[in-house]
């Protein structure tokens, strides 16, 4: 069963775009040869591309912008659920969104006693809020996880890393066992 709940997804579209780009192929090829004697081989193909184009440009302008207004407008009004989706939103538009916040690598000397370092991300440089001039805040997310700690720390404890940020995340994600890939860099 599992087997099916993988390939159903990927089989069903596959089979859906083949069955659309022969109808278009079919269709276009038909008035093409009825209208200029002419064929164009994979003339389908550009037109399923552009219809796909289409599609997306209408579905994201004309329906889901509209609907996220709305769903994000009810779910302001709703004070404990308000909290969690933003936040929960705010975390992954971090990750994955345009304003991307894990864009500074840092390893962090965790104390002057000892020599113990945690790999982190700065996400904010002025505390001036907080009233702390001289600190920086430095998420460290944990690995196998989808959580991490946000630690007020000295900027003197703190050492920007020259790597990719991508590649950073996976590595503390997967508690170093990823290999890392020293040809991207920041």
């Amino acid at each position: 069963m599992q087997g099916v709940l993988y390939l159903a997804p990927l089989t069903i579209t596959s089979y859906i775009i083949y069955n659309v780009f022969m109808f278009m192929d079919g269709l276009l090829q038909e008035y093409l040869i009825q209208f200029f004697e002419v064929k164009i081989p994979g003339l389908g193909f550009l037109s399923l591309l552009f219809f796909l184009i289409l599609i997306g440009f209408i579905g994201k302008t004309i329906i889901a912008d509209p609907l996220k207004v709305i769903f994000q407008n009810i779910i302001k009004r709703v004070p404990l659920l308000n909290f969690i989706y933003f936040a929960i939103k705010d975390l992954f538009s971090a990750f994955v969104g345009k304003e991307k916040k894990f864009n500074k690598p840092v390893i962090v000397k965790m104390s002057g006693s000892s020599d113990l370092e945690k790999l982190g991300f700065i996400t904010e440089e002025n505390l001036a809020i907080l009233n702390e001039l001289d600190k920086v805040a430095v998420y460290f997310p944990h690995s196998y996880n989808f959580s991490g700690e946000l630690f007020i720390v000295p900027k003197t404890h703190v050492k920007i890393l020259k790597v990719n940020s991508s590649e950073m995340m996976k590595f503390i994600v997967s508690a170093g066992l990823t290999s890392w890939d020293t040809s991207k860099k920041n």
